[in-house]
């Protein structure tokens, strides 16, 4: 069966994943956290692979800073590409180093027609390099930047017309974005395009704790409501696409990830029926 609805793979549930029976799930890593030669972690995730299929997910690349992506990075990538044969690869529209220095965060940039032209070149190297398609995420947004010549719907597409990749929508981070920069999520996903959609982000998020009003994207609550709602919204639009549950912080037991998971494959399922 394909991957229809996954969850993002944590060590604590390495036994449980192992042991899971659900059709259609599958599992997504962040492969910095599996950029060694040996240990345990690794023998985890090649006998997890060899049940399930597998996505990664990265975040070191940094495809918006203002240089090439880094060309030991990307060749430890290609390793466990290949390796591990996963279904997916994707990375962040963000940037996390700057001449050597590494931030522990994905950061925004100003979405200008020098800013594309450099990201589309860089997501070329990556894609160059790992001999495959990759996918792109849209950013959690805060606070507005000025500088744009493109919004970042606009922006996403002359990415997918430029370099041929694909889009990774987090549905979450769209509805804090347009929660904290006043605009509609709505005519965000609206305005996607469908083809270029190949998997789907469900997370939580709360409320800022310095109690500025905004909405933090903090992968440590279950996905809210709203959320849900705007995901139904998209894949009756888009048609079904594997899609992930993620949770990086306060992370519950197995089973409680599950019940959400089964709740997107669900979504999936009632899709696929009323569209046969």
């Amino acid at each position: 069966m394909p991957p229809t609805a996954g969850l993002g793979l944590k060590p604590e549930h390495y036994a449980d994943a192992l042991a899971a029976t659900a059709q259609g799930l599958w599992f997504e890593v962040h492969p910095e956290n599996y950029m060694s030669a040996g240990g345990p972690r690794l023998s985890a995730l090649e006998a997890i692979r060899q049940r399930r299929p597998l996505s990664l997910h990265g975040v070191g690349l940094s495809l918006a800073a203002d240089a090439a992506p880094a060309p030991a990075h990307l060749a430890t990538l290609k390793r466990l590409v290949d390796r591990f044969e996963p279904f997916v690869v994707s990375e962040h529209l963000a940037w996390s180093t700057h001449r050597g220095t590494h931030q522990p965060d994905l950061l925004p940039f100003p979405r200008t027609k020098a800013a594309l032209s450099r990201i589309a070149d860089n997501i070329d190297q990556m894609q160059t390099v790992l001999g495959r398609r990759v996918l792109i995420e849209n950013p959690s947004l805060y606070l507005p930047l000025t500088g744009h010549d493109l919004d970042e719907v606009d922006f996403l597409k002359a990415l997918v017309a430029r370099t041929g990749c694909g889009l990774l929508v987090d549905v979450n981070n769209v509805f804090v974005s347009a929660s904290n920069l006043s605009y509609s999520a709505e005519a965000y996903l609206d305005a996607l395009p469908a083809e270029a959609i190949g998997e789907i982000h469900l997370a939580g998020h709360g409320p800022d704790a310095g109690g500025s009003g905004l909405l933090i994207d903090t992968h440590g609550a279950p996905v809210a409501e709203p959320v849900w709602t705007l995901y139904r919204r998209l894949i009756r639009r888009v048609g079904p696409r594997p899609t992930l549950i993620e949770r990086d912080d306060e992370i519950p037991a197995f089973a409680t990830l599950m019940a959400e998971r089964d709740r997107a494959a669900a979504e999936l399922s009632a899709l696929e029926m009323a569209d046969a």
